[in-house]
């Protein structure tokens, strides 16, 4: 259940990210400076989220993981 958990906003996190990326890379043709940075701003949080998700489910697949004998 908790690795479905973990998954699922993952996915929620990377689409978020893709997105602000998305947004981003067309501002630097047609927005202000003061836009431009507005969307960095909002790339930057949605990378950090996404890195956040990313190391919650590492960890949790590392703590999984199948012990050697």
């Amino acid at each position: 259940m908790e690795l479905r958990v973990l998954q699922a906003a993952l996915r929620a996190h990377t689409a978020d990210r893709n997105e602000a990326l998305r947004m981003f890379a067309a501002s630097r043709n047609g927005a202000t400076q003061d836009a431009q940075r507005e969307f960095w701003l909002e790339f930057a949080w949605a990378d950090q989220e996404y890195r956040a998700a990313v190391n919650r489910l590492a960890k949790f697949c590392h703590a999984h993981m199948p012990k050697e004998t």
